[in-house]
């Protein structure tokens, strides 16, 4: 494991054809970095505060710099990262800062966290390819789970989304094809898992139990309107 360091001029850190570099150790880029981690995962994490360097040092590996100055990201060999997340999300102008010096250095993938939806406007305009609202997007995912009957809520993108529900009733005891879900209310029944037994994928000749669990995917409203069926 790398310890905290300071970037001496001219270093540079040998090419990477994989890895991940994580800049900024709160709550949201230390949960990425440590995971990643624990995933046997190549990870770099790039950190200026004292205390957080020595909170993380020797758990993952990392450099101390100041990731808003762009020679300190060359020196830690940051445009050879195909994949970097920018996890500071408070301080707007070095979270903007960071993010724009790591689109100057053409880094493939970039994740930046936001904290309003201006932030996140700023932070697409300026060639982020991916914007996260972690508070905001786990608020919404609990909203969903404790209005209803979701056990679990995924949304992917461009309004398609995954839940995993107890089934209606109106569907027990049937297959998929008699109880036609898909016509009825336009989502797509994708998986059933019962008890006892592997995850299978869903066919028309499905049949549905009262203890199995489906994995359904559509458009939000809908999945919205299925859930709620008795």
């Amino acid at each position: 494991m790398a310890e905290a360091r300071n970037p001496r001029p001219g270093a540079k850190a040998p090419a990477r054809e994989h890895g991940t570099l994580v800049i900024g150790l709160g709550r949201f880029g230390s949960a990425i970095a440590s995971t990643l981690a624990d995933l046997g995962q190549e990870v770099l994490a790039v950190e200026r505060n004292p205390e957080l360097i020595a909170q993380w040092s020797g758990r993952v590996a990392l450099v101390e710099a100041d990731a808003t100055n762009p020679e300190a990201l060359e020196q830690v060999g940051a445009r050879d990262y195909p994949v970097a997340v920018v996890g500071v999300g408070s301080h707007l102008e070095a979270s903007v800062l960071i993010t724009a010096n790591l689109v100057d250095i053409g880094v493939p993938q970039i994740w930046a966290k936001a904290v309003s939806n201006e932030h996140a406007r700023i932070l697409a305009r300026i060639g982020a390819h991916h914007v996260v609202r972690p508070e905001s997007e786990a608020g919404e995912r609990v909203a969903h789970l404790v209005s209803g009957k979701l056990l679990d809520y995924i949304e992917v993108e461009d309004g398609f989304t995954i839940v995993k529900m107890r089934p209606p009733r109106e569907l027990e005891g049937f297959t998929l094809a008699q109880g036609h879900v898909r016509t009825k209310y336009g989502v797509t029944v994708i998986g059933v898992k019962s008890p006892g037994l592997d995850f299978r994928y869903a066919a028309p000749d499905t049949r549905i139990s009262v203890s199995d669990t489906i994995i359904v995917a559509g458009h939000p409203d809908l999945l919205d309107r299925f859930s709620r069926r008795p």
